[in-house]
């Protein structure tokens, strides 16, 4: 059996044990070490075992992912989100749909200083579906705006998946953080344009709240300074080249930590839950990465990608096409993957595919970054629904997936600008020559 058969064989075999539910950190090392030791010998393939933990663990620039989800989790843990989502009513306030609106530009903002977006959709669960809901607003459509802008927190930077996407695919992160900028406020506004657009077709979902004096906005927008300061140390930092991503990183945790205290928002029992939180989801990403690092070993003894690439180049099939068929393949992983999974499995083989069509590593990041915001969101595994529907459980799960429809559209419109006019994720990159 030749390493390219033996490559496909390990691929499907891999999708295979994860449609049976096996956890995908166990599938990923468990097909990578089999498929390994086939093609050169258990002795080699157990030495990659062993070797791929201690690299990862001793692995400076992996650093950088617990410290972003500390930050997050303090941030949390000290109020910031209700502070985010007052100070964005205000700002609304008056128009149509405010409340909605109000909950895209918090979690936009959120997202900034969180980087999970697990975390922000479970976070404005909590703070807007009730709000809106007290309101008057569609069930549907308050759980879906939370469930959908829940997703920009992995494509605004900092981004926890922007990290893991810079390690697997030997990116610089500082580009990606400046690459994602751009698009993820671009998500953000086409979302609100999706609801202006709902409050028009049917006004009935979105009443009206009165709007709010100037003096009013001011003192609930404020309080904003924290994100704002957060935000200038873990991405602003990075674009003036003040600090590296895993600097900014330790800075802005420690940061999150000070403010917290200093405000008084934030107890000792909150940063113990808010380190407990950190180790838990570290953990956890960790232990997928390991998987994935010893599935990548095998993918790249297979020469899959390669051969793949050359395939593709003999058919004489166009960039078009295939960049149709990389977006047709990441919508369907999406519907049973999360997004680290849907990441660290595809990226080692469609990587070497897009780059030998002419698409830059960049720009690659943050197209399948936004795809994997469309997994989320995505019937019928959208984690970020299947949290939502934990924490509102008298809302179905079906009535979600229809909220989320329409910013589904979006998703695929913020998809088709960045396949026509690379520049949106290149432009900023390129002028802060980073």
């Amino acid at each position: 059996m030749s390493n390219l058969t033996i490559g496909l064989l390990g691929v499907g075999v891999l999708l295979a044990v994860l449609l049976l539910r096996l956890p995908i950190g166990v599938a990923l090392a468990l097909v990578g070490t089999c498929g390994y030791a086939a093609i050169d010998g258990w002795r080699k393939a157990l030495t990659v075992i062993g070797s791929v933990p201690f690299e990862l663990a001793s692995a400076y620039s992996l650093s950088v992912v617990p410290l972003f989800i500390l930050m997050g989790a303090v941030a949390s843990r000290a109020g910031m989100s209700r502070e985010l989502f007052d100070a964005a009513n205000a700002i609304f306030s008056g128009f149509r749909g405010a409340l909605t609106n109000a909950t895209i530009g918090a979690c936009a903002a959120f997202g900034a200083i969180c980087g999970s977006s697990i975390a922000t959709a479970a976070t404005f669960s909590k703070v807007a579906i009730p709000e809106m809901r007290r309101h008057g607003y569609e069930d549907g459509l308050a759980a879906g705006c939370v469930a959908s802008a829940g997703t920009l927190g992995i494509l605004i930077p900092p981004s926890v998946i922007l990290a893991i996407y810079s390690l697997v695919a030997e990116q610089s992160l500082s580009t990606l953080f400046a690459a994602a900028l751009f698009p993820g406020l671009l998500l953000a506004a086409l979302y609100i344009l999706v609801v202006v657009i709902i409050a028009r077709v049917k006004p009935e979902w979105t009443p009206k709240v009165a709007g709010m004096p100037l003096a009013q906005r001011l003192r609930a927008a404020k309080d904003t300074w924290k994100l704002a300061l957060l935000f200038f140390l873990a991405v602003v930092g990075i674009y003036l080249g003040w600090f590296s991503p895993t600097e900014a990183a330790a800075i802005a945790a420690f940061a999150a930590v000070v403010i917290g205290f200093a405000t008084r928002t934030l107890s000792l029992r909150g940063l113990y839950h808010a380190l407990l939180d950190t180790v838990f989801s570290t953990a956890m990403l960790f232990f997928i990465i390991v998987g994935a690092f010893i599935f990548s070993r095998f993918i790249v003894l297979t020469r899959l990608p390669n051969e793949l690439a050359a395939w593709v180049q003999a058919a004489g099939i166009g960039p078009l096409a295939i960049v149709l068929a990389v977006i047709a393949l990441y919508f369907v992983l999406g519907t049973f993957l999360e997004e680290v999974s849907t990441i660290l499995i595809t990226v080692p083989v469609i990587l070497p595919l897009m780059t030998s069509i002419g698409y830059d590593g960049i720009w690659f990041g943050i197209f399948v970054t936004v795809m994997a915001t469309i997994g989320l969101i995505s019937p019928p595994v959208g984690l970020t629904v299947f949290v939502i529907q934990a924490q509102n459980p008298d809302i179905p799960a079906s009535k979600i997936y229809r909220g989320t429809l329409p910013f589904l559209v979006a998703d695929f419109v913020l998809v088709g600008l960045l396949v026509g006019f690379p520049a949106l994720a290149l432009w900023l990159p390129g002028v802060l020559k980073i």
